[in-house]
């Protein structure tokens, strides 16, 4: 036996015995195997093999191996800022000028996350998250240079926050190369919140970050910065559903969700037993043969239907909120064609930036649920077979799969960002038949007017001489005009002599007509030289040179429009199932009168040659609504809604009496609903545009100098 002392080196700090060279080699040998082994098993285990079969979403294809693990813990963001605004929280200064006005959009490499114990944030990501950042990559928004990109999304998938780890995901975005609190970065998230009380937005902390997310209430949606996106469904792709056209179906109410709520199935049980078989109430089935899958199946009492298809069978689906506000089941209705019907308060459906849900859904009241029968019988069948075909066209454009809603995100960030390339409102609503591609701008102006033609102001008038030559003062003194025109519509009285008139810089010209005609106001008159006209009835003294000047730039920058000052409204009368004429002040406009509005002197040919079926002498006959017409003419043709300058409502002459005012006729409101409905039988459609906004001079309401604004005296209400 060799002595002990000499089996051990004493000259570090511990005893470790001595072995043999060869042994030593063994041993190391042995050890590497064993750990390259578990390393590979671990791999395996860990990495999302969904990825890995299909990882064409980043430029560069990196083999398991490559992958970086990145360790935590590390700072975790602050939560999400509810004050953050475009102009608040989103550099756009990185995003720089681009010729196509597109933004570029970077995708993270993808990294393996794993806590202070070694284990792994999140295992896999989802196929859905997958197809989404494979349609990012492929689309005309993708950049593989981080130093070009103004938005950047994570590999991180947050789209369940059933499958997160709230505070090591956090964790995860903060280690992130260009985090900086979250600026400029996007995150896709569909189901938010988790039980009991399920959060409106995703509960990870993101700080600046821009969340587009599926089911934001009112509380939680950050206006002009988040972005709602639909909650996408599986079976949009796994379900082929011919597109069925509109027209009446088998049920007239029908609601396929599982899992509502009692108070809600108990209201819909009890619809269902005062209207009978119209109304058809589905749940999960419970008498399923084994290997049927439970998610393609409903169940009434003992009948089984397919699912989804048994939404083609009915006129409105119902969609109730569940656990959380957004449902999956909008999409499937929507892929039937079926009119949803969307009973969740206080939800910001899909998109709703961009997208006009009221041509495609109805949205009730959940106080109003009992009265949802009589609520959409009252909707005619003409409109429920265009909201059919709007909800099918939705789906397609913009539901149907991650691509679709991917891409339509960015868009509408995109948008933002470059808003005078942004997409119009009919090319986010109108499906591809009914655009009007063709004749986008009828006018074929592809550039401003030039300021120095001015406008033409063309005044109608009878006899009222004061205040016409009040209006003829007050509008000669608008820098831009560049010619008045006065129509004399009176054939029984010649018009003052010329020595009468009130003196003005620009040439004024009568022209007498042969009869007695509201259309005399839309002739295509010689005498108008310039591109823009002003049409302004004999009694509408109270706008200001100001506000008329404001008017005309206006019209410079949207030449196709009517861009006018008195505004009115249209509605559908629910109880007497017609179109109504409104003049009450609301949030909304769909027509300015042309008693004061500016357009092109095109539509003056158009109304005059080309007005549909027998509008024009229906309006001479009647004496009332040429303006009306005017606003269908040219919303048909654009098909863009009207303008609303400045603040001013009120337009009442102080001096004109019933006697000789047309629109003080008792008479004259029922005539213009009855307008309304006649202007949309001609026409065989409904084109005027419902807007809630107005344009009114930039520093028109702040506390400024009034004389360094341009536009100082713009009037009151």
């Amino acid at each position: 036996i060799m002595c002990a002392s000499a089996k051990y080196n004493t000259r570090g700090p511990a005893l470790i015995p001595r072995m043999k060279t060869k042994h030593r080699i063994y041993y190391i040998t042995l050890f590497s195997i064993v750990l390259l082994g578990l390393i590979a098993t671990g791999m395996f285990q860990f990495w999302p093999h969904s990825i890995e079969s299909s990882s064409d979403w980043t430029v560069e294809k990196r083999s398991v191996h490559d992958v970086p693990v990145v360790k935590l813990p590390a700072p975790i963001p602050e939560r999400g800022d509810l004050s953050c605004r475009m102009h608040t929280c989103f550099d756009v200064y990185r995003c720089g000028f681009n010729p196509k006005n597109k933004i570029k959009v970077y995708i993270y490499s993808l990294k393996k996350y794993v806590d202070e114990y070694g284990t792994s944030v999140s295992n896999t990501i989802s196929r859905e998250y997958n197809e989404l950042l494979t349609a990012i990559s492929d689309s005309e928004f993708y950049t593989d240079d981080v130093n070009r990109a103004c938005i950047f999304v994570p590999s991180i998938d947050v789209l369940n926050q059933n499958a997160l780890r709230i505070k090591e995901t956090a964790q995860a975005l903060a280690q992130l190369s260009r985090w900086d609190r979250g600026t400029n970065h996007l995150l896709f998230n569909m189901l938010p919140g988790g039980p009991p009380d399920y959060n409106t937005a995703l509960d990870v902390p993101r700080d600046r970050a821009l969340l587009a997310g599926g089911g934001f209430s009112t509380w939680t949606y950050r206006q002009g910065y988040d972005v709602s996106i639909p909650v996408y469904s599986p079976l949009s792709a796994e379900v082929d559903l011919p597109e069925r056209g509109p027209g009446p179906r088998r049920y007239f109410i029908l609601s396929s969700q599982m899992a509502l709520h009692p108070e809600y199935r108990s209201e819909l049980e009890a619809l269902q037993a005062e209207n009978g078989e119209s109304v058809l109430i589905l749940d999960k089935c419970t008498n399923l043969s084994d290997g049927v899958p439970a998610v393609r199946k409903r169940c009434h009492k003992n009948q089984v239907f397919d699912y989804p298809q048994v939404l083609q069978e009915s006129t409105f689906c119902v969609v109730l909120r569940g656990a959380r506000l957004g449902q999956a089941v909008l999409s499937d209705v929507l892929q039937a064609g079926c009119v949803p019907v969307i009973i969740a308060d206080s939800y910001i459906l899909p998109f709703s930036e961009v997208l006009d849900w009221k041509r495609a859904s109805v949205v009730i009241p959940e106080e109003k649920m009992p009265e949802m029968y009589s609520i959409l019988q009252s909707v005619p069948q003409r409109q429920i077979e265009e909201m059919q075909r709007q909800a099918r066209w939705f789906w397609e454009a913009y539901f149907q799969s991650m691509k679709a809603i991917a891409l339509a995100t960015l868009q509408i960030i995109n948008d933002r960002i470059y808003p005078y390339a942004a997409i119009s409102y009919e090319e986010w609503n109108d499906p591809p038949a009914v655009k009007w591609s063709s004749v986008s701008n009828p006018l074929f102006l592809p550039l401003i007017p030039p300021q120095s033609q001015g406008f033409t102001a063309i005044v109608l008038t009878y006899d009222r001489v004061e205040s016409l030559f009040r209006v003829i003062t007050e509008v000669s003194k608008v820098p831009s005009l560049s010619k008045l025109l006065v129509v004399w519509n009176n054939q029984n009285k010649n018009p003052p002599e010329d020595s009468l008139w009130p003196k003005i810089r620009v040439p004024l010209k009568v022209v007498r007509t042969a009869e007695n005609k509201l259309s005399n106001r839309f002739f295509p008159y010689d005498e108008i030289e310039t591109e823009a006209v002003l049409a302004i009835d004999d009694d509408i003294i109270m706008l200001t040179s100001d506000e008329l000047q404001f008017g005309y730039e206006v019209w410079r920058e949207f030449p196709d429009r009517l861009v006018g000052y008195p505004g009115r409204l249209h509605l559908w009368d629910h109880e007497m199932n017609k179109w109504k004429y409104e003049s009450e002040w609301t949030n909304e406009v769909s027509m300015v009168l042309t008693g004061a509005a500016f357009y092109h002197k095109y539509f003056n040919y158009l109304y005059t040659y080309k007005m549909p079926g027998d509008i024009k002498n229906w309006v001479d006959a009647h004496m009332n609504c040429e303006d009306i017409a005017m606003n269908f003419l040219v919303a048909n043709v654009t098909g863009k809604s009207v303008i609303k300058v400045t603040p001013r409502k009120k337009f009442k002459c102080p001096e004109c009496t019933a006697i000789d005012g047309l629109s003080l006729d008792q008479t004259h409101m029922v005539e213009r609903s009855e307008c309304i409905n006649k202007f949309a039988s001609v026409f065989g459609t409904m084109p005027l545009k419902v807007v809630e906004h107005r344009a009114d001079p930039v520093l028109y309401k702040d506390d400024f100098p009034e004389k360094l604004k341009s536009f100082p005296n713009i009037g009151s209400l």
